[in-house]
């Protein structure tokens, strides 16, 4: 994924967690993510350690200071049952990692031209110090 996301024009300041909970405590700037700063997007995978990525959604998008964020699932998973369970939490998008190296950069690469040159994302809503 780093690779994929370092490959093209978006130059992109990218922060990664290793579980759920890590996910969660950097969304909302605690414990050691106190620092951190609020994403423009969140790519999320569904098979995360400690806390699963269907449950770091639904905390996600049950947040008022998080909810306008746009998620998009980039998972493992094509069961049309975590398809139907990520657009009724309201993801941006879903795609369905590519078993082939040079589909998935070309995936990663076409969501970076999508998220990044053609659609308008939500201005920040937290102030500067939160």
């Amino acid at each position: 994924m780093m690779m994929a996301l370092r490959d093209g024009r978006v130059k992109a300041h990218v922060h990664v967690v290793n579980d759920g909970e890590e996910a969660l405590s950097f969304l909302n700037k605690q414990k050691d993510f106190r620092n951190s700063p609020r994403p423009d997007i969140v790519l999320l995978d569904l098979n995360l350690p400690r806390i699963d990525g269907h449950e770091v959604l639904a905390s996600l998008k049950a947040d008022p200071e998080l909810s306008d964020i746009p998620v998009v699932v980039i998972s493992n998973s094509d069961a049309e049952g975590d398809v139907v369970e990520a657009y009724q939490k309201h993801v941006a998008g879903y795609i369905i990692k590519p078993s082939n190296v040079d589909d998935y950069f070309a995936a990663i690469r076409t969501l970076k031209e999508l998220w990044f040159h053609v659609l308008e994302l939500p201005p920040k809503t937290r102030s500067a110090s939160s």
